[in-house]
């Protein structure tokens, strides 16, 4: 089935664990700790405006049925931390302004390469169409930016915005790991 014989991009989910192709907004963590040379711990937090999980779905379901099973003595199905990318507002990020709030200005996105992106014809990139019902703006996905956040962290906030429809969200998982599985080659140009 193509992608646009699909009604909505978006739904609102009824589960009570999470799922992959949740869209979060306004998610806090700490992105780094280190102990300084004088003892003193120094902090960096961070927030995301919006972001969204790519853990397996498989790997969510598992986690959130073992924790739930209080009398089963194996813990091996917990999940520490989960998959998220960053998705950045689109016209922020085509003006080169999404990553000001930690000091980097990027260079803007003319005509050109924005119809490349918008239509998923740029493998480093993924654009989420914005559905006003559901409070989802114009969103980008820039797959060289990724982090890992303990799971409790997404659990413990109340930042679930809506849900990708499932082959929306394989569509993404799979340009995601396509992009990070690639393999860099050597300049021969050089040599």
């Amino acid at each position: 089935m193509p992608l646009s014989a699909l009604n909505s991009l978006y739904f609102k989910s009824t589960l009570e664990r999470h799922e992959q192709g949740d869209i979060l907004r306004d998610v806090q963590f700490i992105e780094w700790a280190k102990l300084e040379d004088d003892g003193e711990l120094a902090v960096a937090e961070r927030t995301l405006q919006y972001c969204v999980l790519l853990s397996q779905d498989c790997d969510l379901e598992h986690d959130y049925g073992n924790r739930k099973d209080t009398n089963s003595a194996w813990k091996d199905k917990y999940l520490q931390s989960l998959l998220l990318c960053p998705a950045y507002p689109a016209q922020s990020f085509r003006d080169g302004k999404h990553l000001e709030k930690v000091g980097m200005v990027m260079r803007p996105i003319t005509s050109d390469p924005w119809k490349r992106l918008t239509q998923l014809n740029d493998a480093r990139y993924h654009y989420l169409e914005s559905s006003p019902d559901l409070q989802v703006p114009e969103l980008v996905i820039d797959f060289k930016h990724y982090l890992a956040v303990p799971r409790d962290i997404i659990y413990g906030s109340n930042s679930y915005v809506a849900t990708i429809e499932i082959v929306y969200r394989d569509h993404l998982s799979a340009r995601f790991a396509q992009y990070l599985s690639r393999i860099g080659l050597p300049d021969r140009a050089t040599a």
